[in-house]
């Protein structure tokens, strides 16, 4: 088996202390770092016949904004640090879609900012953490 962690980014603060102790964890125990994004998206919302025409089009550009944003300068960091590690981009349920990533990658562990960029909505509903905490099938680290 593999020791891989998965490592949620957004951008936000929290999601760089969360790199940061990723860094620490991987160094710690030889782990491979896996760096994840996931842009929320419904398959159950109801579009057009001219949305759903640009939809593919808009969701490859969603990516590549998100890579080049947020998962490039989180892997520039791990350049430097001797670690192996990958990114990756994915549409839908944050919180459904990382711990998809994390079966997929053989994730031993997933790595979380605290607070990341969701504001209000994630006092309404629920943070991306707080879901993890109890769905995820490995343990989950919320870094402060």
């Amino acid at each position: 088996m593999e020791n891989v962690v998965l490592l949620a980014v957004d951008g936000s603060d929290g999601s760089d202390r969360a790199l940061d102790h990723a860094i620490a964890r991987a160094k710690q125990g030889g782990a491979k770092v896996v760096v994840a994004y996931v842009i929320e998206w419904s398959p159950y919302s109801f579009s057009t016949a001219e949305e759903n025409a640009t939809r593919h089009k808009r969701r490859e550009t969603e990516i590549e904004r998100a890579n080049s944003e947020i998962v490039a300068p989180a892997l520039k960091r791990l350049e430097g640090e001797s670690l192996e590690y990958a990114g990756i981009v994915r549409h839908g349920h944050p919180a459904e879609t990382l711990i998809a990533i994390a079966k997929e990658y053989g994730a031993v562990q997933i790595l979380i900012g605290r607070r990341g960029h969701s504001g209000l909505k994630s006092l309404l509903f629920g943070s991306v953490a707080g879901n993890l905490i109890q769905t995820a099938p490995v343990p989950v680290v919320v870094v402060p």
